[in-house]
């Protein structure tokens, strides 16, 4: 009996928080085909067991992550005061807000309370994690677009899910704060980009991130508004559509780096970006917007199919984790 704890504590240190990002990517998927299923008449079933293969992983991960600040607490420290890695944290409020979406068709109180806890799980780490930042002293080296994790992705997934649930003030709330700090953040990005030396083939899969904003922004508006999508809609999804053509146009760069669990950082803007398509349509958009929208559902589906694939061979094999990384090491 005394051995198991020291088994779960190795576990558990080696398990990053970045797999969190792993569900925002099939939450993603899971919520395109539960629109596609409104207006296509696909089957809703694909849908829901995307969302249950989700919600057991978000389960999984949740339950590993309090395990290591139980039982390997040095490395989660560690984790969390990382210059870089700290901003991954910001994934597990997130994901489960995300969480709250999925299970509201089945149960309006858990959806409810996981929602509540969520948000202000996310928006607690964005406040403390930019109060850090405002102290400044941060190396422009390590500036990349896990920067949007804490403050403008917890924003405008607290703002999908807000107005979803019937909360549409929270959302314009969490919206406002998305859309403010994004802009704020993406200019400090590209700055880094544009005038220092080339992101590190380790760092290149967070520019996958980089997508997310204004394709997540997109399905955030839509939220808390209502009606035919106007102007600002299609704007924010003009510039999705943008960001993803860049990310085509590095694809040869990008892939430098040998395929791992840190390529779902490219799946949440990725899905984002076919369910705002998907959500445009659904609101009354017509003519090229529908061709788009079916040739971004399946490309989706085929690049986050192909990832998950990938990651499940990674995991029989033995090589999903990484080499386990001490507290002093990182």
């Amino acid at each position: 009996m005394k051995r198991s704890p020291r088994k779960f504590s190795i576990l558990t240190a080696n398990i990053p928080v970045s797999f969190f990002g792993i569900i925002l990517g099939l939450m993603g998927l899971g919520n395109c085909w539960r629109v596609a299923t409104k207006i296509w008449h696909l089957p809703s079933w694909i849908g829901e067991m995307m969302m249950l293969i989700a919600v057991v992983v978000w389960l999984v991960l949740i339950l590993a992550y309090i395990g290591k600040w139980l039982w390997a607490r040095a490395d989660a420290l560690a984790e969390f005061s990382h210059p870089i890695l700290c901003c991954f944290v910001g994934l597990v409020p997130v994901s489960t807000v995300l969480v709250a979406l999925a299970i509201d068709p089945y149960s309006r109180a858990i959806s409810v309370g996981l929602f509540a806890v969520g948000a202000i799980g996310q928006l607690g780490f964005g406040v403390y994690r930019s109060g850090r930042l405002w102290m400044g002293g941060r190396s422009p080296e390590m500036t990349t677009p896990i920067l949007y994790l804490p403050t403008v992705a917890g924003s405008f997934v607290s703002a999908i899910v807000a107005s979803a649930l019937d909360y549409r003030d929270w959302g314009i709330l969490f919206f406002g704060a998305g859309l403010f700090s994004w802009l704020a953040i993406e200019s400090i990005i590209m700055n880094r980009l544009f005038l220092l030396e080339a992101l590190p083939r380790p760092l290149r899969s967070t520019l996958g991130i980089q997508l997310a904003p204004p394709a997540v922004g997109c399905v955030a508006y839509l939220g808390i508004t209502s009606g035919h999508p106007d102007a600002f809609a299609q704007i924010l999804f003009g510039y999705g559509l943008l960001q993803a053509l860049i990310s085509l146009r590095l694809i040869p760069w990008l892939c430098q780096q040998p395929f791992g669990a840190s390529y779902w950082a490219f799946t949440f803007g990725i899905s984002a970006l076919a369910l705002s398509s998907l959500h445009l349509v659904e609101r009354g958009m017509t003519g090229s917007m529908e061709g788009l929208a079916v040739l971004l559902f399946i490309g989706a589906n085929l690049i986050i199919g192909s990832i998950a694939f990938g990651t499940l061979r990674l995991l029989l094999r033995g090589q999903l984790l990484p080499p386990l990384v001490t507290a002093t090491a990182v």
